[in-house]
């Protein structure tokens, strides 16, 4: 195996920490790709891998040739999608990974058209509230939504996002609406009944941000029964401006606690693996998300 050969498995274990998930990826079984880093160390004469019996992790070593072959790979995958461009449209399998709820309102509608002007491509849309690993997955574009972590992938913002208290008309009308954070332990709350952080209600207080913690006797690990249940007049629900903003503007949801929602600037990104960033059917997937959302996010217009 030549040195862009054994750089790219290198690469490849380095950020997924595990060697079958590699294999898996590279289509080789575990111990041969054991082996190649392992004739890769005898060939550099140092160690780049930490080994445990559940997970690698990157040697001092490791991490400073790591930093230098993520470069020399993306070079290489330039030139060669440089000329790929030249020669054809984009083609072949594009595996796109979004919140259950935002590929309905925000992805899912676009798609018909942007599959009749690239025939050549095929999408597998994988639908999750968790979020995935691209690298293990093989995910050439997630949607992302808040704070990203430091990360080795490409981010572009397609626009901003915050999380509303909202009730129906009904259901405030018959429970009254909060007036504060503290009002939410009388109120029927909904939540998610898979373990995320969108459970923690997070508000403005007078020492800083503070979390209530919610009760109601309906929970759900779908973001869209949920959705239904707060349209059913079942109780409050907390949820993103980029899923309750249609209903806000029909009257069906009203929102509630709008004076103590935090400020900090969470945005929707669409997230993507460097060594993937200049892939054809990624590029126009991207393109088509940032025409479609910018400059004014359709959740963010004026009804």
């Amino acid at each position: 195996m030549d040195s862009q050969n054994e750089m790219a498995v290198f690469v490849r274990v380095a950020e997924t920490g595990n060697f079958s998930a590699s294999a898996r990826a590279l289509k080789l079984t575990p111990s041969a790709v054991s082996k190649l880093i392992g004739r890769l160390e005898d060939r550099l004469g140092a160690r780049l891998l930490h080994r445990t019996t559940r997970r690698v992790s990157l040697t001092e070593e490791g991490r400073t040739f790591y930093q230098h072959c993520t470069p020399i790979l993306a070079a290489i995958d330039e030139a060669e999608q440089a000329i790929t461009q030249l020669h054809g449209e984009p083609r072949g399998l594009l595996k796109i990974n979004a919140s259950t709820y935002f590929a309905r309102e925000h992805i899912e509608p676009l798609l018909p058209d942007f599959l009749i002007r690239y025939p050549e491509l095929r999408i597998q849309l994988t639908l999750s509230d968790q979020f995935v690993n691209l690298i293990e997955e093989e995910v050439d574009v997630a949607i992302r939504i808040g704070q990203l972590p430091d990360s080795t992938l490409i981010a572009r913002k397609l626009g901003p996002a915050r999380r509303m208290v909202v009730g129906t008309p009904s259901y405030l009308a018959g429970h009254g609406v909060p007036r504060t954070p503290d009002d939410l332990k009388g109120h029927n709350c909904i939540i998610l009944s898979t373990a995320t952080s969108l459970n923690q209600w997070e508000f403005k207080g007078p020492d800083g941000p503070r979390r209530i913690e919610v009760r109601g006797n309906f929970e759900t690990n779908n973001a869209v029964a949920l959705h239904n249940a707060a349209l059913a007049g079942i109780g409050l629900i907390r949820a993103g401006n980029f899923t309750l903003a249609a209903d806000i503007r029909a009257g069906r949801l009203v929102p509630a606690l709008a004076d103590f929602e935090t400020t900090t600037e969470t945005n929707v990104y669409a997230v993507y693996p460097h060594n993937r960033h200049l892939s054809p059917k990624v590029r126009v997937f991207v393109d088509m998300l940032v025409e479609a959302f910018l400059p004014v996010a359709p959740w963010e217009q004026a009804g």
